[in-house]
This record gives C-alpha cells, sequence and structure tokens, in this order.
C-alpha cells in the first residue's frame, strides 16, 4: 500500500488547522499530515500538538519564526524522503484547497504523472470568492511565466501539488532558491525542465473564510523577477535542476 504525506505550511492558522485535519481524515484514502509552523503567536503549533494524541498521522516539525514558504516545503520534501512516503502534497490549511481534491490529484501520480498539479486554469477549474483583479492578476501572471519560461502548464503559480517521490529525488532541493510566489513557479519548471511529466487536475479554489491571507505586493515583485533568473539558469543547462545521481 502507498505511503502519502500532505505537507500543510501555517502561520497563525489556529482556526483552520483542526478543521482541515479533520476534513482530511474523513477521506476514503490514508493520509498523513506534516504541519510545519513558522513559531505561530496564535498557538497553531499547541493546537496541532493537541491533535496528535487522537491522531497518529499528524506530524509537526516547529521552526523558530517566518522561514518562508519554499523553505518549509523543502523541509518537508527532506522528511518524507527520509520517511520513505510514496507520494508528497503540497496543500494549504485555509480550504482554499478542497481536501476532496487530493483524491483525484493522487489517482493522476499513480496513472503516470510525476507532479499533478491542482488547475484553476483549465476545462473544469475556476475561482471562487476572489475580487476579479485578484484573478485576472493571477491568470495573466501564468500567462507571463509560461511566455518567458515555455513551461506546459496553465495554472504555474497553483500551490495544489502531488509529487511521488522519484521526483523529488530526481531534482537538486538544493538548487531551489526562492521562498516566496516563485517558489510555486520553480518548482514546477525543475520537475519540468528535468524531464518529467505534469498532469494538470481540474479544481475549484475557494478564497479563505477563516484567518488572514499571506499574499502582498513583496511576494508578486519576487515573483515577477524570479521568472527572469528562473529562466536564465537554464539557458545554458536545460539539467541545471537534475540532480546528479551519486
Amino acid at each position: 500500500m502507498s505511503r502519502v504525506l500532505i505537507i500543510i505550511p501555517t502561520y497563525n492558522e489556529i482556526e483552520n488547522i483542526p478543521l482541515i485535519i479533520d476534513a482530511i481524515g474523513q477521506l476514503p484514502c490514508q493520509f498523513d499530515i506534516l504541519v510545519i509552523d513558522d513559531n505561530s503567536p496564535d498557538g497553531t503549533a499547541i493546537k496541532v500538538k493537541d491533535i496528535q494524541k487522537n491522531n497518529p498521522s499528524v506530524y509537526i516539525l516547529e521552526r523558530s519564526g517566518k522561514l518562508g514558504l519554499g523553505t518549509a516545503y523543502i523541509l518537508g520534501f527532506r522528511w518524507a524522503i527520509e520517511h520513505h512516503y510514496d507520494y508528497i502534497f503540497e496543500m494549504d490549511a485555509d480550504f482554499s484547497h478542497d481536501p476532496q481534491s487530493l483524491i483525484p490529484l493522487l489517482k493522476a501520480c499513480e496513472d503516470g504523472a510525476d507532479m499533478s498539479v491542482g488547475s484553476r486554469y483549465i476545462r473544469g477549474g475556476k475561482v471562487v470568492n476572489w475580487p476579479k483583479n485578484r484573478i485576472l492578476m493571477s491568470y495573466f501572471a501564468s500567462i507571463y511565466v509560461r511566455l518567458i519560461t515555455w513551461l506546459p502548464v496553465a495554472d504555474t503559480t497553483g500551490g495544489f501539488v502531488c509529487y511521488k517521490k522519484a521526483t523529488l529525488e530526481g531534482i537538486d532541493l538544493n538548487k531551489i532558491s526562492f521562498i516566496g510566489y516563485a517558489f510555486q513557479i520553480e518548482m514546477k519548471y525543475a520537475v519540468w525542465s528535468s524531464g518529467f511529466k505534469i498532469k494538470e487536475v481540474p479544481i475549484v479554489f475557494k478564497d479563505r473564510i477563516l484567518g488572514i491571507s499571506k499574499m502582498s505586493t513583496k511576494i508578486f515583485k519576487e515573483a515577477f523577477w524570479g521568472v527572469l533568473h528562473i529562466r536564465k539558469n537554464t539557458i545554458f543547462s536545460r539539467n541545471y535542476y537534475k540532480a546528479i545521481k551519486k
């Protein structure tokens, strides 16, 4: 039986974290959950530890402060590989990623994809409760990324993703340099440029109801300039992100 891990980075998600853990636990498949908390002052980590007492499928890693989304996921990837998980997910705590979509994303990887991406911008996908200007910004950001990188993915900035373990082992995680919005772009580009197959699965993305969004102008700026940096990395070496087998 395959072992599946969902990595959920948190910062001040005390309202959402017990709800998302419970929702995942109601699914017909067995998913383990790794929460990576950046020293949330609202007591998110304390809440997770309380849940752990009655739920052996929940794990937590605590960090000293807000160190960035990208570094949280890289830490989680390394932990997942070390603990021999077959499939590894990225997922938000705030229900913008519907737990029900975990099943088709997992199936896409089981059926041959090396990475499956929950996509808002393919047929069947959509965004709910976002202001129109933010939808347009996200949509055209993906177009910009594709123009610069040639990445064959419609939703380049999406953060609801499933990887095969072999995919994460096949890229050099030490070369992933971005920690914010651009991290999602860089991971997809690293996977694709290393020769792995990406499959998009339509999802309905909903804006959070509880808690406060972490999005900022600084994050968007990182993504804008970061795309140029990502493309530059592989101009002379398409295998820039590929792991060297020892």
